[in-house]
């Protein structure tokens, strides 16, 4: 089967980009431009013709790579033509006339790449997060684990355990020899070394899952105080009704913003207070839900109406920046309190200390989740597995201390089989649906 998309982003482009993959690539190619498919890796100028009418489709450059050394390992070709939606259509239609040509799925170019062993599971998925970064920071990530940081760190402990698994099956095929005490000790000292690895790697807070989803930051606070106003300010457009009147947002209100190269998500949530109106004390509900959930929290008060009782003195913490707002009413009276950690005086309506409040956002995300370069998990997925495979571990430890070698050897597989489908080196066809279907068609 030959497949092809549209690779370059729709709508109308100065250039658009359609990729060919598959055993057909160099008939296509030759119908398309009526003579033989360029030199490998040379861009040649072709006219693309329709091969049942000879009508000119367009003029454009035409790439061709034979397997193994293209993308998806198959033959492949490309076609730079305008970026016209008639063109791009017309080239696509006639395409789908082909014998055993049809239009790629999402992700199916990078799925066939993976097959072919030219790229392992964890770049694909980076090459997927790649493309759907929009800041520099999730920009970064994608290509740190491109890069393959994280397959080298991942296949090391599973060939480290493959290892001691071949020094544990001795054992156990020749009971009758005598392996050596430092022989034994070093099983277990190699085993602990890979698992408290494990462990430093999944003590990371979550931080490549955030990173790629987006930090989530919640604006908390009695009703009334300038929740909205401030997710406006933030936004740079009016995402949320801002009204004189207490109560008026009743829902959560939600957006996705580039802070500074961050990503985070910043959601407006009802005033918390008690509510006799069913709706509101579910809006109520839904804000403190969503502060419990929250990466960090904005506690905003009014300065003639502060409230640490219950609910905001609690999330009076490290997750949490104090923001007193509307100054302008008078601040005199805040020297003489002694508050839980340090606020922030600022005034949305005359644009007082916001700069303030947005670096004392960056700073708080970047200390809480950005201390290190280290993090390799970014997926639930690679999380899930390898919580498995450091469980696995611990089990394979007491038995081996017990001496019950036959069902040690059991669980350091399991482990190993873990670590394998992190990286894609057991059947793993079950997940690749969820994978790649996330992936724009013609990737």
């Amino acid at each position: 089967m030959t497949i092809y998309a549209l690779s370059s982003g729709p709508g109308i482009s100065g250039i658009a980009v359609i990729r060919i993959s598959g055993t057909k690539t160099d008939q296509i190619i030759s119908s398309l431009t009526k003579c033989s498919p360029p030199k490998i890796r040379e861009a040649t100028l072709r006219k693309i013709t329709n091969p049942k009418n000879g009508e000119l489709i367009d003029e454009g450059l035409v790439l061709y790579f034979r397997s193994p050394n293209s993308y998806t390992g198959e033959d492949m070709a490309e076609l730079h033509v305008h970026g016209s939606k008639a063109v791009v259509q017309e080239i696509l239609n006639v395409l789908e006339e082909f014998e055993n040509c049809r239009l790629a799925d999402p992700g199916e170019f990078t799925k066939i790449a993976f097959q072919n062993n030219k790229i392992n599971l964890l770049k694909a998925e980076s090459i997927g997060d790649l493309i759907a970064a929009e800041t520099e920071l999730q920009r970064k990530q994608a290509l740190r684990i491109m890069t393959g940081d994280s397959s080298k760190k991942f296949n090391f402990w599973r060939e480290e355990l493959i290892k001691i698994l071949s020094d544990i099956e001795a054992k156990i095929d020749f009971p009758d020899e005598d392996i050596p005490e430092n022989v034994s000790k070093n099983i277990k000292a190699r085993c602990e070394n890979v698992k408290n690895e494990i462990k430093a790697t999944l003590d990371d807070d979550n931080t490549g899952e955030i990173i790629r989803e987006g930090f989530k930051i919640s604006i908390i606070g009695p009703p009334n105080v300038g929740k909205s106003s401030l997710l406006n300010y933030l936004s740079k457009r009016e995402v949320a009704i801002v009204s004189e009147m207490a109560g008026t947002t009743r829902d959560v209100i939600e957006t996705h913003l580039n802070l500074g190269g961050m990503p985070v998500i910043i959601s407006d949530t009802a005033g918390i207070r008690k509510s006799s109106d069913e709706i509101e004390a579910k809006g109520v509900k839904l804000a403190i839900n969503r502060a419990e959930d929250a990466d960090l929290n904005i506690i905003l008060l009014d300065p003639k109406k502060l409230d640490f009782k219950g609910f905001f003195n609690e999330k009076l913490h490290h997750k949490s920046i104090l923001a007193i707002n509307k100054s302008d009413l008078g601040t005199d009276h805040l020297k003489n309190i002694n508050f839980k950690i340090k606020p922030l005086i600022i005034s949305i309506k005359d644009d007082i200390n916001l700069d303030k409040l947005i670096e004392a956002i960056k700073s708080k995300l970047k200390k809480q989740f950005l201390r290190t370069n280290d993090v390799i998990i970014t997926r639930s997925r690679h999380r899930l597995h390898l919580k498995e495979c450091y469980k696995h571990l611990q089990v394979f430890l007491d038995k081996k201390n017990k001496q019950e070698f036959d069902l040690a050897a059991e669980d350091l597989r399991l482990s190993i089989r873990h670590l394998g489908t992190i990286v894609g080196k057991v059947d793993v066809e079950e997940i690749l649906g969820s994978i790649f279907e996330n992936f724009c068609i013609g990737k």
